[in-house]
């Protein structure tokens, strides 16, 4: 059986989460063993097997986007699997949004009214270039009526960037300085859930949970790049229940 970890937010009780974590499936290492990436040199048949395990907890299969760090948010209800973004929102019953991560932020939205859920994959690029605004703007709801979720990332004290990463979020706004801790070398580590929540509070989103993981920390929980480098992805997964 898969671990799982349910998100701790206050959304509405039909907005359903789910957070995968590394253990719990059948991929050998490197990618032990709950694999949901099927881009990662893992074999088919692994990932397949792995991605049946979570099938059946989901009213429907999700919708699993090929991520390339962009902005573009898919509309689960009509677009097929395989399209390019890095975001899905949904306003039917049973159409499950999904992102894959491996020390990139993942984040969930839903409005308290439980109208409307979405997911996006916020790496740096994707933060930094507006994937979470272009989620908001999908959404189509007061941004002050959304909830979001943070999931696992690469935590403040082991995602060292170089000058061009603090200088692209710096063009965009000044405050994000106070997200980067100078090091030696001319290197920054740079607080990547800080930079997420400056972004959602200056688009009007003022409930935001999670964040406070560090998945190159976590060992045993996370799958992580920056780590391991061959590693699998977890899946931060969102609907709406019927």
């Amino acid at each position: 059986m898969a671990d799982l970890l349910v998100p701790a937010w206050p959304a509405p009780a039909n907005v359903r989460t789910l957070q995968t974590l590394r253990s719990g499936g059948c991929s050998p290492a490197p990618w032990d063993s709950f694999n949901l990436g099927d881009h990662v040199g893992d074999e088919p048949r692994h990932v397949a097997a792995n991605r049946a395990v979570l099938r059946r907890l989901l009213p429907g299969e999700p919708l699993w986007l090929t991520q390339v760090h962009g902005i573009a948010v898919a509309d689960a209800g009509s677009s097929p699997n395989s399209l390019e973004a890095d975001a899905a929102f949904a306003r039917s019953p049973g159409r499950v949004c999904a992102v894959m991560t491996a020390d990139c932020l993942p984040v969930l939205f839903c409005d308290r009214a439980g109208t409307v859920v979405a997911a996006a994959h916020a790496g740096w690029r994707g933060l930094v270039a507006g994937v979470l605004e272009a989620t908001i703007s999908r959404m189509g709801v007061p941004s002050d009526e959304l909830l979001v979720w943070l999931g696992p990332a690469i935590g403040p004290q082991r995602f060292e960037v170089g000058d061009e990463v603090r200088a692209a979020f710096l063009a965009h706004d000044a405050a994000a300085e106070s997200a980067f801790l100078p090091q030696p070398q001319g290197k920054w580590l740079a607080d990547i859930y800080r930079l997420a929540r400056q972004r959602l509070r200056v688009a009007g989103v003022d409930s935001i949970s999670g964040g406070d993981c560090c998945t190159v920390s976590d060992v045993g929980r996370f799958f992580s790049y920056r780590r391991d480098g061959v590693t699998g992805r977890m899946a931060s997964l969102i609907w709406l229940d019927s």
